[in-house]
């Protein structure tokens, strides 16, 4: 019996990095699994590799950050696969940023990606999961939602907001059996992160100087993040609810 038999999860921002390896993670563990992304290409390559390994999933193009959209996939779940058990919050954007430096209209487009997705997607799966008598939510935050480091205030308050939003979903929802906890890792090596790492020698610099702030020595992997992201939507984690993780190689323990 493998961890997550029987269970249907729906990640969002599922076709590459973090979200890809959560999907594939949870198929490998026996969930069928539904990714959501504005992608269609990047979807099918994780359709793909969900079934080379034997998993069942469902591809939705759609937008977290639009109500109708986040109906949508919840429906198409529930259609495909009977009630959603899972829902990991994962999409999301990054700035470096100042709130002087940054423009209205971009912390607009910030604090819609990674903090009204997943108020839309929670709000939409929650009767799904009272149908099936409880569920998980995993929502991706960061250590930056925990501490603040400099230009990064915009994401900061974003990312603080889903901690937040995860301990009051988990106050609110306890009631239903359906549990809510946050990741909040540091660095993860992924599609997001590359820009800030390019191939240039300020940038390697950069790269050397943050590797020096993470005791572990490592930047984080998609897949460290996907083998939390399992226990979490696992009954493993059944007694565990309003939690922000910090995965960071050590960096909150200074």
């Amino acid at each position: 019996m493998t961890r997550l038999s029987g269970k249907v999860a729906l990640i969002t921002g599922g076709g590459t990095g973090i979200g890809q390896a959560i999907a594939l993670a949870m198929a490998k563990e026996g969930s069928a699994v539904v990714v959501v992304g504005r992608r269609p290409e990047k979807l099918e390559q994780t359709r793909n590799q969900v079934e080379h390994l034997g998993g069942k999933c469902l591809t939705i193009r759609g937008d977290a950050t639009i109500a109708a959209d986040a109906a949508r996939a919840v429906k198409s779940a529930e259609d495909a696969f009977g009630n959603v058990n899972v829902l990991v919050n994962n999409a999301g954007a990054w700035s470096a940023s100042t709130v002087e430096t940054i423009a209205e209209e971009d912390w607009d487009r910030l604090m819609t990606m990674n903090l009204k997705g997943p108020f839309l997607m929670s709000r939409a799966v929650l009767p799904s999961m009272r149908r099936a008598g409880g569920g998980s939510i995993v929502n991706i935050g960061s250590v930056l939602g925990i501490a603040a480091i400099r230009d990064r205030a915009a994401y900061c308050t974003s990312k603080g907001g889903v901690l937040m939003l995860t301990k009051a979903m988990a106050l609110d929802h306890a009631k239903d059996q359906v549990r809510v906890n946050c990741i909040c890792p540091s660095i993860v090596e992924s599609d997001m992160t590359a820009s800030l790492f390019a191939d240039t020698l300020s940038a390697q610099k950069i790269r050397e100087s943050r590797l020096q702030t993470i005791p572990l020595g490592r930047f984080g992997k998609p897949l460290d993040v996907a083998a939390l992201a399992v226990f979490l939507a696992s009954d493993e984690s059944s007694w565990m609810t309003g939690t922000a993780i910090p995965l960071d190689g050590g960096v909150t323990a200074y």
